[in-house]
């Protein structure tokens, strides 16, 4: 067993039973163009969207996505893997879910994405506690009082006040990945139309994306929590 898997099991064990997480903390990395793959994870046999796999993940199965193992190719665009649709760009793909009122409003949202640099050729995405290798972000969904922790984690060190980021679509892509890898800072998202669509998000769940690099810190502090702040909390 690796020193790697043997980390990766102690954080997905800490987090899962300090905040009572109802499902796996799932492991994401995105490979770039020139990169292997992980060894050991296998493509779907069907096509899945990026937040469909997130989600079961976070059930307990594992995904090796290049991108033709992709559904959504709105994803794949946030994901650094596909040039953006037309269509998507300039509104007209999301303007005809009914949300806003009018085309350029959407378009605007568009252009307003946080997108990956660089190009990807597909992603691993696995529970945590079954990741091999170091993973860009940790993703977690559950009700508001487990997500909330998140908050005091990130500015236990630093202070200041959390800010996030999103809107009616893309969670699973763009706000609890794209956007915590390119800000450094995790991402907590309520949801989008798609997620709630596709995927086995509750109605009463948010997600989070986790830079890797927070989750050691994460779990040290998770450990004081338990014994400390958690005890005087009220918790469901």
């Amino acid at each position: 067993m690796s020193e790697i898997l043997d980390k990766n099991r102690e954080y997905a064990t800490i987090m899962k039973d300090v905040i009572r997480l109802r499902g796996e903390p799932v492991a994401v990395k995105l490979i770039p163009e020139g990169e292997e793959f992980p060894q050991g994870y296998e493509a779907p046999a069907d096509q899945v969207s990026h937040c469909q796999a997130v989600f079961r993940a976070r059930a307990g199965e594992s995904f090796k996505l290049p991108i033709d193992s992709h559904s959504c190719k709105v994803g794949t665009a946030a994901l650094g893997m596909t040039p953006t649709g037309e269509k998507v760009a300039s509104g007209e793909f999301h303007f005809g879910m009914g949300m806003h009122d009018t085309q350029e409003a959407v378009a605007e949202m568009i252009a307003g994405r946080v997108t990956m640099p660089g190009k990807y050729i597909g992603e691993v995405v696995c529970p945590l506690k079954d990741a091999d290798f170091v993973p860009d972000v940790v993703v977690i969904a559950d009700i508001p009082e487990r997500i909330y922790w998140v908050v005091p984690l990130s500015t236990a060190d630093g202070g200041g006040r959390a800010q996030f980021s999103t809107a009616p679509f893309q969670c699973a892509c763009e706000d609890i990945v794209c956007y915590p890898l390119v800000t450094g800072a995790p991402n907590i998202s309520l949801g989008c139309f798609g997620c709630r669509k596709k995927s086995s998000m509750a109605a009463d769940e948010l997600a989070c994306g986790i830079p890797y690099g927070m989750i050691p810190a994460f779990a040290t502090r998770l450990t004081k929590y338990a014994d400390g702040v958690m005890q005087k909390a009220k918790r469901d």
